[in-house]
């Protein structure tokens, strides 16, 4: 038996490479079905990618079927700090089933470093080649061009705030996110306050089309005078194989702005 430690110093331990997993977070479900195609017995509803997935379904990321993953006997589940419950997490380990947690990224060099180790030591693969890449297309922060607000919810009203995955993805290709340093992860304004910073300090609305599914009509709709740029949410904010063709996605997008 071999006891690993996730990135909650929680141990995971695993009689050898992860042959039987459920992954309740759609990032990884990508990344270790491209990395390591046919080792998962199941994943959630949301998890999209790749289109060509078959497994079995467990439910919602936040409210899982946690019976239903008990029955499929997985010798690994996956799932997120941000994401997943930890009651849930509980009961699938207070039942046997080792569960590696991730720890919710605050930057794309630290979900990278994350994924390494999952697919490096719960796996015992070799560093697959769209993580090398990824790591290459990201390692670089460009200057400043814009200024942004970016919602990622509506009622209420949910911003990025400070130390997200997704907006260390917008500042690297140039966008700082003026929420932050916002005492809050996702902080919850109004929209008057959004509106004032559209008008003072920032001069780019991002729109995502998840976990809210933004639409051009919610920039002009709420927020009349303000340059809008609708983005692919996955782009914005899943970890993995997504990442490399995200980093060009990004860029063409916000050159036309």
């Amino acid at each position: 038996m071999t006891y690993l430690v996730d990135d909650l110093g929680e141990p995971v331990p695993l009689g050898g490479p992860a042959s039987r997993v459920v992954s309740l977070v759609p990032s990884l479900t990508e990344a270790v079905e491209v990395s390591a195609p046919g080792r998962l017995a199941g994943a959630t509803d949301y998890c999209t990618h790749p289109s060509t997935l078959d497994v079995q379904r467990v439910g919602g990321s936040k409210y899982p079927d946690v019976d239903r993953i008990v029955e499929l006997a997985p010798d690994l589940v996956l799932a997120n700090s941000e994401e997943n419950r930890p009651e849930d997490v509980a009961h699938l380990r207070a039942n046997g089933i080792p569960v590696w947690v991730m720890a919710a990224a605050a930057s794309v060099p630290a979900a990278l470093g994350s994924l390494r180790r999952i697919l490096t030591q719960a796996y015992e693969l070799d560093e697959p080649d769209w993580l090398v890449e990824a790591e290459e297309l990201w390692r670089a922060v460009r200057p400043v061009r814009f200024h942004a607000v970016v919602p990622v919810w509506r009622k209420p009203w949910v911003v990025l705030g400070r130390d997200t995955f997704a907006g260390d993805v917008l500042r690297r290709v140039g966008v700082a996110n003026v929420y932050a340093q916002d005492a809050e992860r996702y902080p919850r304004p109004d929209v008057e306050e959004l509106r004032a910073h559209l008008r003072a300090d920032a001069d780019l609305l991002v729109l995502p089309d998840e976990p809210y599914a933004f639409t051009e009509d919610d920039g002009p709709d709420h927020f009349p005078d303000a340059r809008y740029v609708l983005v692919s949410g996955r782009h914005l904010t899943w970890y993995g194989p997504s990442l490399v063709e995200a980093h060009a996605a990004l860029t063409e997008v916000l050159a036309g702005r």
